[in-house]
């Protein structure tokens, strides 16, 4: 039983690599029921159980699985088969983690420390969904469920107990702040939101706090558009009147969950031919990205995505960083109390699976004696008795003292070493 990530995220893939492989809420849901055990044809091959991580800046793939190797090649099978792209294009994006390697990192993605924004929060309700998500589906069990739970459990711990997302800053507000650089005063500036989520809704909000009064929220469901703009008094307007609304606009922010672009040459040459001086600042903080980059030989338009938000982090980052040594130490207690959980369960089994070969050998044994004695009933019970006996006097030190090293931190090799001498794992070559 081994836990395996693999992923990849904006440390290691551009952007134009990891839109290829975002997951929509109906792909997302598709994909976890080929982790679904109680599903065999649809299940993959060496997997157990799994959960899929997937935001704007990364995608990861946690999975219980008995041979690594095998399931790695079924996981970036499955990735190519809902994201399209062979393997050979984004493989080389990729990292592997397995065991405790696997178990820190996700604790420390809980954490806020590998986001882009060192202590954003938005990552500890993005693990929530994700755990949420596979358990909807069937693909979360006992061990996924209880280190989504130890992750999620260490995120609020750094939130409460260190300072690391005081003063949030989100992609969205980083956002805010690139265009308060750029732009200077912003009272008096038309802002175009496209998108009424939960991302878009944070850029507003940082947004307005640097002094924008005048929005406009475009986005395909009007009633949501109304709702967000209502909340902070703009207004909404129709996806079709999305060239009357650009027009208008001195910023447009793109934030919405659609599989393609949004804004293009074709939209976007005819509001700039009505307003050729005037410049218009997009940024575009979707995955997959909303605007295409060819928009930028249009004459006085402006943009970023959210790679370019990247770079705009550093001056933000140093009253957090002074928190990571403490953020480090409420991981390491969280993992250490995961991984022993995960030992006790390693040698229960284990010891009932050396019990069972024990026993085994016993009634074979017996059997055997029976066969070549005469023996009456009382006779038979007295000897099974004296075997039993004996059969748990051999395994009582072994197996307190397997409980002791797991306590102690120790559990993972003895627990090996035990299952390799008695051939626990069906190896029958080995005999």
């Amino acid at each position: 039983m081994n836990i395996l990530l693999i992923g990849l995220s904006h440390k290691t893939a551009p952007v134009e690599i990891r839109e290829r492989l975002a997951f929509t809420p109906v792909m997302l849901r598709s994909a976890l029921t080929h982790f679904d055990h109680t599903h065999s044809q649809a299940h993959l091959e060496d997997v157990r159980e799994g959960v899929i991580l997937s935001t704007c800046n990364r995608l990861e793939i946690y999975a219980l699985v008995d041979d690594p190797k095998i399931a790695s090649e079924a996981i970036i099978n499955l990735l190519s088969r809902f994201g399209n792209p062979p393997p050979q294009l984004f493989s080389k994006y990729l990292y592997t983690y397995h065991n405790e390697e696997a178990i820190y990192h996700l604790l420390r993605v809980a954490a806020g420390l590998d986001s882009l924004v060192v202590g954003e929060p938005q990552i500890l309700g993005q693990i929530t969904e994700a755990y949420e998500a596979a358990l909807s589906q069937g693909a979360a069990g006992t061990v996924l469920s209880a280190l989504f739970r130890a992750a999620i459990h260490t995120g609020k711990r750094v939130r409460t107990e260190t300072g690391i997302s005081v003063n949030p800053a989100s992609i969205s507000s980083v956002a805010a702040r690139l265009i308060e650089e750029l732009l200077g005063d912003l009272s008096q500036r038309q802002v175009l939101l496209i998108g009424a989520g939960e991302i878009g809704g944070i850029a507003l909000r940082a947004l307005i706090k640097r002094g924008v009064a005048r929005i406009t929220v475009a986005n395909r469901t009007y009633k949501h558009a109304e709702q967000l703009a209502s909340a902070w008094g703009g207004r909404a307007t129709a996806f079709q009147q999305l060239t009357e609304a650009a027009s208008e606009a001195d910023i447009i922010i793109t934030a919405t969950g659609a599989p393609h672009t949004i804004l293009n040459r074709e939209l976007l040459e005819p509001v700039m031919a009505i307003r050729p001086t005037r410049p218009l600042f997009i940024i575009d903080i979707a995955v997959p990205r909303n605007v295409d980059p060819n928009v930028t030989e249009i004459p006085n338009i402006y943009l970023r995505d959210i790679d370019d938000l990247q770079s705009q982090t550093t001056n933000n980052l140093r009253a957090r960083e002074a928190e990571i040594p403490r953020v480090e130490l409420i991981i390491a207690e969280e993992a250490a109390q995961f991984l022993k959980w995960l030992s006790s369960l390693d040698v229960v089994s284990t010891i009932t699976a050396l019990r069972q070969q024990i026993e085994q050998v016993r009634q074979g044994e017996l059997e055997r004696l029976f066969n070549r004695l005469n023996l009456d009933a009382r006779e038979r019970a007295m000897v099974a008795t004296m075997s039993h006996r004996l059969a748990n006097k051999f395994l009582h030190r072994p197996t307190l003292s397997l409980k002791n090293e797991v306590a102690n931190g120790n559990g993972a090799s003895y627990i090996s070493a035990v299952r390799h001498l008695f051939l626990l794992d069906g190896d029958e070559n080995q005999q």
